[in-house]
């Protein structure tokens, strides 16, 4: 187990965030603290960041350096964007860092920002392709990727600190000739990039902003669950999103729910240019990660002091291992429940019984792994545990509704159950949901056939026969347990077949 800390001196915010991995349980974020510094208005005219500015900054990686070593960090990273890239003065500031925190900054150069942001996001989500954008207080990053290899990437050096700066100074967050010009400028800037014209991909935000955004969209429609990473918004939603804030006086906006307050007179520019880029590029859906150049750089380190970690082919994969292991999840038994229900699962479908598809099929496995994962917090309320911590854990590369089905169908206990858990959301239509009962059904079933965890089950062999169906159960040892339990439980298999089932126990 190792921990690294990260300081991102960014343009708007100064933020600290300390990371602890292990290969079992993954990456965590254990401590993240910020102060809104905006380095970005002490620099002048000629791009030189003032005396008073240099102070800011050191007392600010003073205090988080204090903290980074209560914490006792193996490593710690502080890193600089655009505001101090953008310096004239660039070597004296960190000279003068070095000397008065003892802390050797690390310069970003633009493309390595924009690569960052973009490794984050094809190692933590499901996008195949797509265009990512980071807009910070002082640069815009954007990058194309395809089978999640980046193929373009590029930098602005205008932020939302910057462009409040340009249009808005002395005006209002909303002045109407000001988002006129500033739309006017963003249009002519990004029109300069053919790569991003008419995409039809997924935009990715990064970043503060684009978190502030979703998080406006998600309280103004209730959002039934927790976290924002992997939030899908429609072009709808996003101009839903900018005419509020268009709209909302600057007193009102610091009561906004979902927006930070020193984010307040900043984010209409943002949610500005994200508008102008979905329009631009066409895109499918605009969608938050959460990971961005922070997580990038760190995922980038680790990866390189172990290789195979952090595999942009199994981002799905590690992150349900992850979770596992987190909730400490027997790993033999989890994969015997598997083992079982993909042999039961084919056998139904070759009778002709059931016909599902591939994508909830998926999703049916990774639920009898991770079954009654909440019983690692209460054994007698195991399906409630599970189904509010998958459903509102940040789970890398599964959408919202993919991880509220999962919930569903790793918590199953009953139809009632799943009524109740199901209405929380109300995602699924009728059909949905007697698909998830169906499926897990067949879990639980699954589950009595190893129910002391012992393997003791071999294989198994489905037949329908005149008075309905035989189920050959083949195994070594002593199944007690899994006999009585699957005698229990065998009305949910013929729930699914839709007559009896005969269950014979035959040794191997």
């Amino acid at each position: 187990m190792e921990r690294n800390g990260l300081i991102d001196i960014g343009s708007n915010t100064i933020r600290l965030v300390i990371f602890q991995y292990h290969p079992d349980t993954g990456l965590n974020e254990i401590q993240n603290i910020k102060t809104p510094a905006r380095l970005s208005q002490y620099l002048d005219a000629k791009q030189k960041m003032s005396e008073e500015g240099i102070q800011v900054l050191t007392e600010a990686l003073h205090s988080f350096k204090k903290v980074a070593d209560k914490f006792k960090v193996d490593n710690l990273f502080p890193i600089a964007t655009a505001a101090i890239r953008q310096s004239t003065n660039q070597k004296d500031i960190i000279k003068h860092i070095k000397k008065k925190v003892g802390l050797e900054i690390i310069m970003i150069p633009e493309e390595d920002e924009a690569f960052y942001g973009a490794y984050a996001v094809t190692h933590t989500t499901g996008i195949n392709h797509g265009i990512t954008v980071d807009i910070g207080g002082g640069s815009t990053e954007l990058t194309y990727f395809e089978n999640r290899k980046i193929k373009q990437a590029t930098s602005f050096p205008f932020g939302v600190v910057t462009l409040s700066r340009m249009f808005f100074e002395n005006k209002d967050h909303n002045d109407k000739e000001a988002v006129k010009k500033m739309e006017k400028f963003l249009k002519h800037e990004f029109g300069k990039l053919e790569w991003i014209n008419q995409q039809h991909v997924p935009l990715i935000g990064i970043g503060g902003s684009a978190r502030n955004c979703a998080r406006i969209h998600q309280s103004s429609h209730q959002y039934p669950i927790a976290g924002v990473h992997g939030y899908t918004m429609t072009n709808e939603g996003l101009k839903e999103v900018y005419q509020l804030l268009k709209k909302t006086s600057r007193d009102d906006l610091t009561h906004l729910d979902g927006l930070s307050r020193d984010r307040a007179d900043i984010i209409l520019p943002a949610v500005a240019v994200f508008n102008l880029l979905y329009d631009i590029i066409d895109a499918s859906a605009f969608t938050f990660s959460r990971k961005g150049i922070r997580e990038g750089f760190i995922m980038n380190q680790i990866a390189n002091a172990y290789p195979g970690e952090f595999s942009r082919n199994h981002v799905r994969q590690d992150a349900l291992k992850h979770l596992a292991n987190e909730y400490h999840i027997e790993q033999s038994g989890a994969k015997q429940r598997v083992k079982l229900a993909s042999s039961l699962f084919d056998q139904i479908v070759k009778l002709k019984q059931l016909d599902i598809d591939e994508a909830l099929e998926q999703l049916f496995l990774e639920a009898a792994y991770l079954y009654y994962l909440g019983k690692f917090i209460d054994s007698d309320s195991s399906s409630q545990h599970t189904y509010y911590l998958i459903a509102n854990s940040s789970i890398n590369g599964l959408t919202h509704k993919e991880r509220v089905t999962l919930a569903l169908l790793a918590s199953f206990k009953n139809k009632s159950l799943l009524k109740f858990y199901s209405d929380e959301t109300g995602w699924f239509d009728s059909e949905e949901i007697s698909d998830i009962q169906t499926l897990g059904g067949i879990v639980k079933f699954v589950n009595a056939m190893n129910i002391s965890n012992t393997n003791t089950v071999n294989r198994l062999t489905l037949r329908k026969d005149k008075a309905g169906f035989q189920l050959d159960v083949y195994y070594h040892g002593e199944p007690i347990a899994e006999a009585y339990q699957t005698l229990r439980q065998k009305k949910h298999l013929e729930k699914v077949l839709k007559d009896n089932v005969k269950i014979n126990f035959t040794k191997s």
